[in-house]
């Protein structure tokens, strides 16, 4: 579902921000942007489920795919039925 991350640089992302965030909304990308190729801020698509409840970086986590993998996974933990 996510590709992965490009980095840009801030330069270019003011002057495309429009196409970037464009990108993101439809095409679900995702960008890294930063100086110096120093990573300084990323922009992703707003998470499906907001919540108000959990931390910045847990919604970034739940929305990036960094645990997409986890769905071809045994359920080892969850509540036998």
């Amino acid at each position: 579902m996510y590709n992965t991350m490009k980095m840009i640089s801030t330069t270019e992302a003011r002057k495309r921000i429009s196409l970037l965030i464009e990108d993101v909304f439809h095409n679900k990308k995702s960008y890294v942007i930063g100086r110096y190729n120093e990573p300084e801020a990323v922009l992703i698509p707003f998470p499906k489920h907001f919540s108000d409840k959990v931390s910045e970086i847990t919604l970034f986590a739940a929305n990036s795919g960094s645990f997409d993998f986890l769905a071809d996974e045994p359920d080892l933990y969850g509540e036998k039925r």
